[in-house]
């Protein structure tokens, strides 16, 4: 007898990026996939993929702002919902999983409607808003971190983030030969995420000088951030960013600069790297990156430079305290019990759909 699922969850990537961790093992478990979104990021990354069938429906965007669109977009989300109500009755899955994000919400509002046993997960330390509406249609809720299972309260469930495979394939050396480095000296990896971080990026330039002698810094600065008087600096190599070569310059580093969204710190935690976080500032964000990166601090997994005390000395001064202490930091990271959280989230949709 088949069995059937629906996915759901977009409007970024990292609300779609622990999918492609499931979507192997999920196949190799005798699932039929279905994925339902909008005409979003989610379908350019999905829609690619052998055997997924892509389902597109509406979805209103869950704004904190004011916006004239406030007053349109909650019947975006009915009539999101019913689109979603007609896929899953045509499906008929036996347990939909979602990761959140604004399009999760007509699907599994949908999904409740039709009878089908919703999981979702929720990465950061506290629930957003779309995964707070989601919560009190779902059967379970996969979390990150342990403050938010806790906070969730019987529905949560600490279980970590399903990561890819891949990255723990990486090779230093082939890392090395990506850079042009020749393994003298400690690597510094600075990644922002696809689009970068560009006052991260305008520092670390400016720091260079002071860090050259210290570390070879591979730099993923995002799509269109490269610096043409600084291509022939020696012990610097810049990178638009990485796909397949990802796990290649992950397995270089002997320490990270870094935003603090939550999937790249589930990364980098499996991965053991000592990290110094960045996390966007409340004005740019919710502020969840702030709590994600101070919650990593209070464990002793991570070292953290607020955006607003970030000049090219402080960030300097961080970046060499970091290889200091990278030791005892690394003795954490060991240490911390939830890393890849795939295995744990797989029992959890087995458990639902029965």
């Amino acid at each position: 007898m088949s069995k059937r699922i629906v996915l759901t969850g977009g409007g970024t990537a990292g609300h779609v990026t622990p999918h492609l961790s499931l979507i192997p093992r999920l196949k190799e478990m005798g699932y039929e996939i279905h994925y339902i979104g909008t005409n979003g990021i989610e379908k350019q990354m999905i829609a690619r993929i052998p055997d997924i069938r892509y389902h597109e429906v509406k979805s209103g965007k869950l704004r904190r702002y004011f916006s004239w669109q406030n007053f349109i977009d909650p019947f975006k989300v009915i009539w999101g919902a019913l689109q979603s109500v007609a896929a899953i009755a045509k499906i008929k899955p036996d347990v939909c999983f979602s990761k959140g994000g604004f399009v999760s919400v007509p699907v599994v509002i949908g999904a409740w409607l039709c009878r089908v046993p919703t999981v979702c997960h929720e990465s950061d330390l506290t629930p957003g808003l779309a995964n707070r509406i989601c919560t009190k249609f779902a059967k379970k809720v996969c979390t990150t971190f342990a403050e938010c299972a806790k906070a969730i309260g019987a529905k949560g469930v600490h279980t970590g983030t399903p990561l890819r495979p891949e990255l723990f394939k990486g090779s230093r050396a082939a890392g090395l030969a990506l850079a042009g480095f020749d393994g003298s000296k400690p690597v510094l990896l600075m990644t922002g995420g696809s689009l970068g971080a560009q006052s991260v990026n305008k520092c670390l330039r400016e720091a260079l000088p002071e860090l050259l002698p210290h570390m070879d810094v591979l730099h993923l600065c995002g799509k269109g951030n490269l610096d043409d008087s600084l291509k022939d600096l020696k012990g610097y190599c810049q990178k638009e960013f990485l796909s397949e070569e990802m796990p290649d310059a992950l397995a270089v580093a002997d320490i990270v600069l870094s935003r603090a969204g939550s999937n790249t710190l589930s990364e980098l935690l499996a991965l053991q790297k000592p990290m110094l976080l960045v996390p966007y500032p409340l004005g740019a964000s919710r502020g969840d990156q702030i709590q994600n990166a101070k919650s990593y601090a209070a464990q002793g997994l991570a070292r953290v430079l607020m955006q607003e005390d970030m000049t090219a000395q402080s960030m300097t001064d961080g970046l060499l305290k970091l290889l200091e202490e990278k030791d005892p930091l690394l003795k954490t990271l060991a240490d911390y019990p939830v890393k890849d959280g795939t295995d744990a989230v797989l029992r959890l949709i087995e458990e639902a759909r029965k």
